[in-house]
């Protein structure tokens, strides 16, 4: 039986447990920088035991933040990123950023330019993408190695690209988003060229004393799209490649069906309370259709993941809904490295520290999603029990 509290390693560093804060928009980087808002909300989640809390969203350029809130990684950053990463590190957690580029998923009103994507289409909110260009290719490479760069200078011990939930690279990997017949789309092997590229040049610019994850997609939860077996061949590819330390695996599109990523409830109402009264009507009109609910389910990733972790060598992180030391204990046992926690941990950072010293063995998340509509203001649980 595998310990969750036990070090493990994790490429070239060294975690004091196998569990995960994963990748969860904090709404607190109004200005683009890090705030003491950012760093209390990373500390409580170290300080709770964790042995590991990842930072996210970080874009590598305005363009790829969703709408113009989140960190972009450039020299302005480095100070309260560095401000961050030792807030982290004093209380005995490892740092990680999750580093990106939105493409489609980006808002215009907030970057202030047209979103980029593998080929010009319609998204659900009436606005049309631009397609990328060769100039395109290398600017957002370079984007990408100096936005690494950065991350690991201002002392992340990780960094995770985000290939999920189609933001940019996830959507080169989807045959509904991605229409192009050139070297970039296609085959599979073409629409996956410009993720592993990517993700190539990040390891060449950080080196091999930084760990390196890839958030991954196993299904898009959209027609057309993106989905298990074209996925499980791309981490196939991205295995050989010889660059990744792990690979943490997801689902749903942050576009079309983000549901698919949280299940259980949508709070569709509560979302539309969140925008400009001018644009409630319309989102009543699209909110059905872009946020289904899904029945919850503990672990509910784990049965579609288990081909992953069976057919690869790299070492596999869950994801999805977990919320009970049993779960933790069963998912590393059967040979998950790692699991990831969020909404978990949202409800309560204590909550590692709880289960290590039997105080807990269940996290107080109900997951009713009211989180969800709270994150352009300060991503907060809305239990009594949380506040």
């Amino acid at each position: 039986m595998v310990n969750p509290f036990g070090s493990a390693q994790l490429g070239p560093i060294t975690l004091r447990n196998r569990i995960i804060k994963a990748a969860t928009f904090e709404g607190r980087t109004p200005n683009r920088v890090v705030t003491d808002e950012l760093i209390d909300f990373h500390r409580a989640v170290a300080a709770g035991g964790a042995g590991m809390s990842t930072v996210a969203y970080c874009a590598v350029s305005r363009e790829g933040t969703t709408d113009g809130r989140q960190i972009v990684l450039t020299e302005d950053a480095v100070e309260g990123l560095r401000r961050l990463t030792d807030a982290i590190h004093a209380e005995g957690a490892a740092a990680s950023a999750q580093i990106g580029h939105a493409g489609p998923v980006a808002n215009p009103a907030g970057t202030r330019r047209r979103a980029l994507a593998p080929s010009s289409f319609l998204t659900p909110f009436m606005q049309r993408t631009k397609a990328m260009t060769d100039v395109d290719f290398d600017r957002i490479q370079d984007d990408f190695v100096l936005g690494a760069r950065t991350a690991a200078e201002s002392g992340f011990d990780a960094l995770e690209i985000h290939l999920g939930h189609n933001y940019l690279l996830s959507s080169f990997l989807s045959p509904r988003l991605n229409k192009r017949d050139d070297g970039w789309g296609g085959t599979l092997e073409k629409r996956a060229r410009f993720p592993r590229e990517i993700v190539r040049a990040v390891r060449r610019a950080v080196g091999p004393k930084t760990a390196l994850l890839a958030k991954l997609n196993m299904d898009d939860g959209v027609r057309g799209g993106f989905g298990p077996e074209e996925s499980l061949r791309v981490a196939t590819m991205l295995q050989d490649d010889d660059a990744l330390d792990a690979l943490e695996l997801t689902g749903g599109s942050s576009l079309l069906n983000p549901m698919y990523l949280f299940r259980g409830p949508a709070p569709r109402r509560e979302f539309a309370a969140t925008l400009p009264p001018v644009m409630r009507f319309g989102f009543r009109i699209i909110g059905r259709a872009l946020f289904r609910s899904y029945p919850w389910e503990e672990a509910y990733f784990r049965d579609i993941a288990r081909a992953f972790k069976d057919a690869l060598e790299m070492p596999v992180i869950l994801l999805g809904g977990i919320n009970e030391l049993s779960t933790i204990s069963s998912a590393l046992d059967e040979g998950f490295a790692f699991v990831a926690m969020a909404r978990a941990l949202l409800s309560d950072p204590d909550l590692v520290n709880k289960m290590r010293d039997g105080r807990a063995s269940v996290s107080p998340c109900d997951h009713c999603n009211k989180c969800l509509p709270t994150i352009y203001s300060g991503t907060h649980c809305l239990l009594p029990s949380a506040r």
